[in-house]
């Protein structure tokens, strides 16, 4: 346990100096990035989803069935209202749980539309709509792949410390991940990464595991998405502080409850009694308990923290017997 401080007044709570624990100032340019990519992926997303729960395969792809670009254009919208929170944070150190993530995802995305060109619906045809869509698609996520890497590289050629970009911000006293939760959450994430590399890397033979029909750029497009799932989770643990980890625990509650949504919808697409839709299943449920766990653990961590500094409990004061 580390040691009180001491002021004028006389010595202060640990909890007290940690307001003042300096961090990497948070670039701007990763706050407007990543208010564009939630706008985004807000309507894209939307779109893909609604369209994917109705029957069709609105994806800039050519796909066998509509769950493939639903459960993507799902995941885009769970993680957006994250994604718009990170304006709220001061440093760096608060919002790359899920950056990190967003550079997978818009890098990611980027290469599988280049590797899977030929099934795009501008090279293939259709309606002129998904046409126009897939038109779109390439140059968008192209450009906010790039983007996203050039303000990762900005964020890093700041400067390591000093005050933020909004001025003193103070920092909470750090919320450690339960001890129980850890090896819980280093399988969970190693799971989404795991098979976020198989589906990217080998779609050939992982895409058998997917309990529906994909091809090629489907297992590929969903692979990204479980890449970064994993990448939020595992450097979620890593940061071993689930304040630093908010807008993670934001957005991982979201993805599984819109994902599952889906899935409920399309139940009749999805074979059940296969290893993975049980395996998908168990891994939507850790990111639901997951996120809900660590909402609930800051907001009894605030509660503590708040009574502590309640009137009539002065800092410092001794007690009885003292």
């Amino acid at each position: 346990m580390s040691a009180p401080a001491t002021g004028r007044g006389g010595t202060v709570p640990a909890a007290t100096a940690a307001v003042s624990a300096p961090g990497r100032p948070l670039s701007s340019a990763v706050v407007v990035l990543s208010t564009v990519v939630a706008v985004i992926s807000l309507g894209v997303g939307a779109l893909l989803a609604v369209a994917g729960a109705a029957g069709y395969a609105a994806g800039a792809w050519v796909s066998p069935e509509p769950l493939s670009p639903g459960l993507i254009g799902a995941a885009m919208v769970g993680v957006a209202p994250g994604l718009l929170t990170l304006g709220r944070a001061g440093t760096w150190e608060e919002v790359r749980s899920l950056y990190l993530p967003l550079v997978v995802v818009m890098v990611g995305l980027s290469a599988v539309t280049l590797l899977n060109a030929g099934s795009l619906r501008v090279a293939v045809g259709g309606p002129l709509f998904l046409v126009l869509f897939s038109l779109g698609w390439v140059p968008v996520v192209g450009v906010l792949a790039l983007a996203s890497v050039g303000c990762l590289a900005a964020q890093y050629r700041g400067p390591a410390a000093g005050p933020s970009r909004t001025g003193p911000v103070p920092v909470p006293v750090p919320v450690p991940v339960p001890a129980w939760s850890r090896p819980l959450l280093a399988v969970l994430g190693s799971g989404w990464l795991g098979i976020g590399a198989g589906l990217l890397f080998l779609p050939g033979f992982w895409s058998a595991f997917v309990p529906w029909t994909v091809n090629r750029a489907d297992a590929q497009g969903l692979g990204v998405w479980a890449l970064s799932l994993g990448v939020g989770v595992l450097a979620s643990l890593a940061e071993d502080d689930l304040g630093r980890s908010r807008p993670a625990l934001r957005a991982v509650p979201a993805v599984a409850v819109a994902c599952g949504l889906l899935l409920a919808v399309r139940a009749p697409d999805v074979a059940w009694g296969s290893g993975g839709a049980v395996s998908l299943l168990a891994l939507l449920g850790g990111l639901l308990v997951t996120g809900a766990t660590g909402q609930l653990l800051l907001a009894r961590a605030a509660r503590e923290e708040a009574g502590r500094a309640a009137p009539g409990k002065p800092r410092g004061a001794a007690g009885p017997g003292a």
